[in-house]
């Protein structure tokens, strides 16, 4: 787009973002890291697109010139940027479109935006399958035969109207494409400026997968919509997301200002189920027990959250202290394999400096974390990716909605309420 923005139109692909996490777990320190003539429409600054055709004939009565015409008029200016570009052919068919403008990607290198289309079945038309940018100008190029097979060819162009940053809402898609994920894994959409028409805006969305599984978008508020599937991801489901939004209405004047997808690839069935009163983990494995893991979790005052959580984040090493989430005691450790479950701090890791203490399987002494043996840890560590699934019992402190990756803590039916659809 011509805005400081770079340009990315019906081509680009999402921006992925991972949610952003607040409070450190356990006092973790966050680490300093895309054709033909002019509108034939009676206007008058339509033109004939049905001259100097090329070609042959072998009939005494040779066939009518196809007749090219342009929804958007040639030369037209301040077109607005939902607009969807169409073609139609009259004694013949569209043989070829192309519809482009000049943008620049995001080092800022110039290049062609084009815009895709598609024929309509009986070959009389071509339709655009995005809307436009602003502030930019397109050019037309159509192609066209009749009976005779006959060709016509005509250019044209016009501009779009100019909206300002206020006036555009950029989105961003996760998880990353070619990401390969747990079987909860969410889809996350999120926009930089506010959306009050999410109806059309969820229009626009889609989600496809092998074995077609049903699923839902739900909106957190103005700015963010997630997808989950009904019942987790099947193990080596491939996901293909879509968001046509580029030119697409935001409401309040507001307008998409680019189209984003993704697709990823579900990994093993990997559930953990955590126990606070048993202190115990149990690893399950494509529906199988693989490992029970004595653990340590939170104590009183720093109880550890029961609900269905997901691995939002996973770190080698990171730092944790006491003065990060407040707490009274000191301590400062550099802690391997850690693996977030709530943006509040909770994570799943090593406690080196609990082993051979008697701790694990036994007592609840962390603030809130679930620790456990280097050995146990970094074969979690190897085993969850991101969106898998931890379900913790044991403790009459509930995960609250939005405090991490907390989509499967709900019913389908309530986060099908969350739809504009």
């Amino acid at each position: 787009m011509q805005t400081k923005r770079p340009i990315l139109g019906r081509s680009c692909l999402a921006g992925v973002v991972l949610l952003a996490t607040t409070l450190a777990g356990c006092g973790n320190v966050p680490a300093k890291d895309p054709a033909g003539q002019a509108s034939q429409q009676p206007t008058s600054g339509s033109s004939s697109a049905a001259s100097q055709p090329s070609g042959s004939t072998s009939s005494d009565a040779p066939a009518e010139p196809v007749k090219l015409t342009a929804s958007v008029d040639k030369g037209a200016k301040g077109v607005k940027v939902d607009t969807i570009v169409s073609v139609k052919a009259e004694s013949g068919t569209v043989s070829r479109v192309k519809l482009w403008t000049k943008g620049t990607d995001k080092e800022g290198e110039s290049k062609t935006v084009k815009v895709p289309g598609t024929l309509s079945a009986d070959g009389t038309s071509w339709t655009a399958s995005s809307a436009l940018d602003p502030g930019s100008k397109y050019r037309l190029e159509m192609e066209g035969k009749n009976a005779d097979n006959q060709t016509v060819k005509a250019k044209s162009s016009f501009t779009t109207k100019k909206l300002s940053l206020e006036r555009q809402t950029y989105a961003k898609i996760q998880p990353d494409k070619g990401s390969k994920v747990g079987v909860g894994m969410p889809v996350f959409l999120t926009f930089d400026v506010p959306v009050k028409d999410r109806e059309e805006f969820q229009k626009h969305l889609s989600v496809t997968s092998t074995g077609n599984q049903p699923g839902t978008w739900s909106w957190v508020n103005s700015k963010t919509v997630h997808y989950r599937p009904k019942t987790y991801w099947k193990a080596g489901t491939k996901v293909s997301v879509r968001a046509n939004l580029n030119g697409v209405r935001a409401g309040n004047g507001i307008y998409g200002q680019n189209s984003v997808s993704t697709s990823f690839t579900v990994g093993d069935s990997v559930i953990t189920k955590v126990n606070l009163k048993s202190k115990k983990a149990k690893v399950y494995i494509n529906g199988k027990l693989a490992r029970t893991i004595p653990i340590s979790a939170g104590k009183s005052g720093w109880e550890s959250r029961s609900g269905t959580k997901l691995i939002s984040q996973k770190l080698r090493m990171t730092r944790m202290t006491n003065e990060a989430i407040g707490a009274s005691e000191e301590y400062d450790f550099q802690v391997p394999y850690a693996m977030r479950v709530t943006d509040s701090g909770e994570f799943l890791h090593a406690a080196p400096w609990k082993e051979g203490k008697g701790q694990f399987g036994v007592r609840n002494t962390s603030h809130g974390c679930v620790g456990m043996s280097t050995a146990n840890a970094k074969w979690l560590f190897g085993k969850l990716k991101l969106g898998a699934p931890v379900i913790t019992t044991g403790s009459k402190r509930e995960l609250e909605q939005g405090n991490g990756w907390s989509q499967w803590d709900v019913s389908y039916k309530e986060f099908q309420e969350g739809s504009a659809l």
